[in-house]
């Protein structure tokens, strides 16, 4: 099965949200239906990184490390993830 970490980015505020799912059009179809608290404030939401991972330990790993680093300086570092 596939898993992706995905960075989101408010159309309204520029705030970033970090995530990990395995069903990456569903989870952002929630995410701009105001179903997810963490980011019911900032809709619409834009996916503007997507990293594949072939297991959600894996994902989730990645999406620690991410908001560990601070998500705007890991997407300077790591362009090739940018959509």
């Amino acid at each position: 099965m596939t898993f992706y970490m995905y960075i989101l980015q408010s159309s309204t505020t520029a705030k970033f949200y970090c995530g990990q799912t395995d069903t990456l059009n569903e989870r952002l179809k929630r995410h701009n239906a105001g179903e997810v608290k963490s980011t019911k404030h900032g809709m619409p939401w834009t996916l503007i990184a997507v990293c594949t991972c072939s297991s959600r330990s894996e994902s989730m790993s990645l999406e620690k490390t991410i908001k560990k680093r601070g998500i705007q300086r890991w997407l300077t570092e790591h362009k090739e993830f940018l959509i």
